[in-house]
């Protein structure tokens, strides 16, 4: 028997030993918190020492929630007014569950801050969805766990330490002998932690607190990235798990509201357009993770020598026509093809990841084959991977053309060992098959070499440049890739007849300048549309994204129907105010030629010049016309895409 004070101690009183044991799970979470800002210290940014009351003043919000979820069943096990919990049997039950429950949501909580260094955001139920499309998961997830070792190891060392002090907190058996008693007793203690967890489930205890949500961490800091660190799992996954309501609010008018700015397009033709080309083919090449930190020619500033690792895009942009400053509408590969092939951005929930997203629509390839035209996409990854083919036959793509078809035609030698089929050779029979097609036609192809686990063919690994940063040798080698293709397809006669457009799905998750560590600079992408013939050159100095696209190239075919998108066609649309938005690390983001503002869904958190590349001077609180403008504009396109998506409404009447 153990002794304490020199006395015979036999343990805690329960609701004593349930608040230590609780106690052991704050302990646990800090750690982790703070392990996930030293995985992530670049993108988050410094802590200056007046931030940290309200950081953890939030930190301790939002992990009284995690907590909560997770050991809810205990608490009311651990407190239920009954002898029975005196029992051996009783006692090593609530061992296990509080084992077993709180290893797996630990496990999920330091994997968070693998997962944010990649996708700038929590991991949450969306992601459940994204790794069910996924064939290659368990393979993937095997490489993330070899290369981040040290935080598997982290993460069993503290759920043992959680285990052993765990079991040091003993309760004490009740010398109270009548059962009534003991139940009367101790059934306030019950009633109490249910009422204090009801309230810290809720994130306070005033009838006007609702339900705490992953937006409430904006509350303690104005800071995106700071509001992620925040954050905990497994409430972010908890908390969105079934959560697919549409909840926006409405700050305009219908009359007022389209006239501000509406997703119906309403082209008309103009003799002697010399920029509406006519049914030409149209490829798209949607290039994983070419961040716009890769090129020379978007960063001189970056490179001094001129060498970036996109040096065949780069040419292809002096000879073309490219976006100085375009940007990505998500920070998934599953985010872009609704925004380039559909005109339809991704905002807190993946587009395709909701069951509006099922409604009907007339995509881009859906408007062109009602023209004729044979509609194709290329993904060498398996053919359920990501859910690309779903969304692309729903896009109105005929032909789809995956890792099994290249390797019933190309033999099974090309894969590389986790996504699919290596570039250059996917592309090179993606060449072939546009050979066979019959004009006009449009294809878009879907790249994988540029991503984790930064991987290439081993007959390059030695030519290809290492890079700043672990993705650059893929990108160079994508790049490559690229360069063969259109060589390959310069000498056929579709190709001259073509319009290649070149974008990015999304910024990388290896950067290494400053300016692209803020929420603006972490998704600026590469974009430029390239004709053969030069019909089309020069640069777009505004600002661009990929929902643009749609519009702008059936703009160039000479498509002169109503239809719908969220983008402009940045060549006509004169009247439309060119502006970004996306959401970036839990808040809306609207990007101007001039400023750059961060919106809650109610109010303007924070503006930045756009010359203020890093960020570090807030104007928010100078109430300017630009200002007024740009916010104006903002709420007006989130009202438009919640009422549409509320509506599953994606059709020009």
């Amino acid at each position: 028997m153990n002794r304490k004070n020199g006395r015979h101690f036999d343990g805690f009183c329960p609701a004593l030993a349930l608040v230590l044991r609780l106690g052991l799970l704050y302990a646990a979470w800090l750690l982790c918190r703070i392990v996930f800002f030293l995985q992530n210290r670049a993108e988050i940014g410094p802590l200056a020492a007046s931030e940290l009351p309200g950081l953890l003043h939030g930190s301790l919000v939002f992990d009284t929630v995690s907590i909560l979820y997770v050991n809810s069943l205990f608490i009311v096990l651990s407190l239920v007014p009954l002898r029975l919990r005196e029992r051996r049997w009783y006692g090593t039950m609530l061992f296990w569950l509080f084992s077993v429950a709180n290893a797996l949501a630990l496990i999920v909580n330091v994997s968070d801050g693998v997962y944010y260094h990649y996708a700038k955001k929590r991991f949450t139920s969306d992601e459940l969805s994204y790794l069910g499309n996924n064939d290659n998961t368990g393979t993937v997830l095997l490489k993330a766990l070899a290369e981040n070792w040290y935080v598997a190891l982290f993460a069993a060392g503290l759920i043992a330490a959680l285990v052993w002090a765990y079991r040091r907190i003993r309760v004490a058996p009740s010398r109270i002998r009548s059962n009534t008693a003991y139940a009367l007793i101790h059934l306030p203690a019950l009633l109490v932690a249910v009422g204090l967890s009801i309230g810290g489930i809720r994130g306070g205890f005033s009838r006007q607190t609702r339900p705490i949500t992953l937006s409430n961490a904006t509350l303690y800091t104005a800071s995106s990235p700071k509001a992620n660190l925040i954050l905990s799992n497994p409430f972010c996954m908890l908390r969105t798990l079934g959560n697919r309501s549409i909840a926006y609010t409405e700050f305009f008018d219908d009359r007022t509201l389209e006239a501000i700015y509406t997703p119906i397009h309403r082209p008309e033709a103009a003799a002697g357009d010399s920029l509406a080309f006519g049914d030409r083919n149209i490829v798209i090449f949607i290039l994983e993770s070419f961040s716009s930190e890769h090129s020379a020619l978007l960063n001189p500033d970056l490179y001094p020598d001129g060498h970036g690792y996109t040096p065949f895009l780069d040419s292809l942009m002096r000879e073309g026509y490219y976006f100085q400053n375009a940007f990505a509408n998500g920070h998934k590969s599953i985010e872009a093809l609704p925004s380039v092939l559909s005109s339809i951005p991704s905002y807190r929930t993946p587009f395709v990841l909701m069951p509006q997203a099922l409604a009907p629509m007339k995509a881009l390839p859906a408007l062109l084959a009602e023209k004729g035209y044979k509609t194709s996409f290329f993904n060498g990854s398996g053919r359920g991977s990501m859910g690309f083919g779903a969304y692309a036959a729903q896009a109105g793509v005929q032909d789809y053309y995956s890792r099994e078809d290249y390797e019933k035609r190309c033999g099974t030698d090309d894969f590389d060992g986790y996504w699919g089929i290596w570039d250059e050779p996917f592309l090179q029979y993606m060449s072939r098959v546009l050979s066979e097609t019959p004009q006009p036609f449009f294809a878009s192809a879907f790249t994988l070499s540029s991503h984790h686990p930064f991987v290439v063919p081993e007959k390059y690994a030695a030519t290809l440049p290492e890079g700043k940063t672990k993705v650059h040798k893929g990108v160079a080698y994508t790049d490559l890739a690229l360069r063969r293709f259109m060589e390959t397809s310069s000498r056929e006669p579709w190709y001259e007849n073509t319009i290649f457009v070149f974008v990015a799905d999304h910024v990388s998750s290896e950067t290494f300048a400053p300016k692209t560590l803020t929420p603006t600079g972490n998704t600026q992408i590469v974009c430029l549309i390239y004709t053969p013939d030069g019909s089309l050159r020069g640069v777009n100095r505004s600002v661009a994204q990929q929902i643009d696209l749609m519009p702008t190239l059936l703009g160039l075919t000479g498509y002169d129907r109503p239809y719908f998108a969220f983008g402009r066609d940045v060549l006509r649309e004169t009247d439309r105010e060119p502006m970004v938005s996306n959401y970036a690390g839990g808040t809306y983001q609207g990007i101007t030629d001039s400023l750059v503002l961060f919106f809650d869904g109610e109010r303007t958190l924070s503006a930045y010049l756009r010359s203020d590349t890093l960020q570090k001077n807030d104007i928010s609180g100078i109430r300017t016309p630009a200002l007024e403008a740009a916010e104006r504009d903002l709420k007006a396109r989130l009202q438009q895409y919640y009422r549409h998506v509320k509506q599953k409404d994606y059709l020009a009447e």
